[in-house]
């Protein structure tokens, strides 16, 4: 209860203090506020080094007795994208990774940063906790793809895919502006924090209230790593997952895809696509949500997978 207070006052003080030029005071308040969603969601932040020297961060929680459930972030995302339905998925063992070159993971200029040298990042960290044999895998945006090249390279290890408005799906009608052969001028590249404030409206459809001055914050890591964004942003567009996609339907891997029908940044009609090349998958479309619905409809998202996971146990 007090972590509450103290969180709701630290939130309520930053949204009257209207500056949004990052000084030492709005930085700190809102790492404590990230760090109370992460408190709430009981999970720990944990560091792992890559036999390349690199650092990937990650949060773990959740039931840890549980089957794991290892949890991907989209592109210009990082770990907290999942902190709020981390909540709501308590009966699961969550891995939350920092993906190299995002949030506090390492930033290498000249890394692969396409899906399968990510798939493999990841599966080197799960082989380290042990965790690597029987896995569940979801992902959101880029994380999708990700999750769908992890389950192609390791199929007999994983259990189920939960894709989230996946990227990797890439069909000529299925590209939307921020595809356009001039990346660079991506609105998903961020310049200035007024730009991150329009990202941020445009991602989602109905955006949970953060304060501008705490999106300012957000936005100084994308400011800061615009460079790196792009070469990756570069990379994942050019990278198609459908021939990864094919093996996930010939092992005829559990599958969900949930998709925001009021999603902006890749068409919703994608999940068709991907529902012909994986037959087994369940498929649900999503009223009044944009690109990330497990931060757009937290309770709806998390109670849709866990039906989908009872499904399984049923079989």
């Amino acid at each position: 209860m007090t972590l509450l207070r103290i969180s709701l006052a630290a939130l309520w003080t930053l949204s009257v203090v209207g500056c949004t030029t990052p000084n030492a005071f709005t930085v700190a308040t809102t790492q404590k506020l990230v760090q109370y969603e992460r408190n709430k969601s009981d999970l720990e932040t944990k560091a792992f080094t890559l036999a390349s020297g690199e650092q990937m961060t990650y949060l773990e929680g959740g039931n840890l007795a549980g089957e794991p459930l290892l949890l991907i972030h989209g592109f210009g995302g990082n770990k907290d994208n999942f902190t709020r339905i981390a909540d709501k998925l308590e009966d699961y063992h969550l891995i939350i990774p920092d993906l190299l070159g995002f949030g506090n993971s390492s930033k290498p200029s000249e890394a692969d940063y396409r899906a399968d040298a990510q798939a493999k990042r990841l599966h080197e960290l799960l082989q380290a906790k042990g965790m690597a044999s029987a896995i569940h895998v979801g992902g959101n945006s880029m994380g999708g793809a990700i999750s769908v090249a992890y389950a192609a390279m390791y199929p007999n290890s994983v259990k189920s895919l939960w894709l989230l408005d996946s990227g990797g799906f890439w069909p000529a009608d299925m590209q939307r502006e921020f595809k356009a052969s001039d990346l660079d001028n991506s609105p998903l590249l961020i310049d200035s924090t007024e730009e991150y404030f329009a990202m941020y409206k445009t991602v989602m459809y109905k955006p949970p209230y953060v304060p501008k001055t705490v999106q300012a914050v957000f936005a100084q890591q994308s400011i800061a790593n615009r460079a790196l964004n792009t070469k990756i942003l570069k990379q994942i567009v050019a990278d198609n997952v459908e021939t990864r996609a094919k093996v996930v339907a010939k092992y005829n891997i559990p599958t969900l895809i949930v998709w925001g029908e009021e999603d902006k940044i890749i068409k919703p009609e994608t999940a068709k696509v991907m529902s012909k090349l994986m037959p087994q998958a369940q498929v649900i479309m999503m009223s009044e949500v944009g690109h990330v619905p497990m931060v757009e409809a937290v309770k709806e998202s998390a109670d849709d997978y866990k039906a989908f996971r009872a499904g399984l146990k049923a079989k």
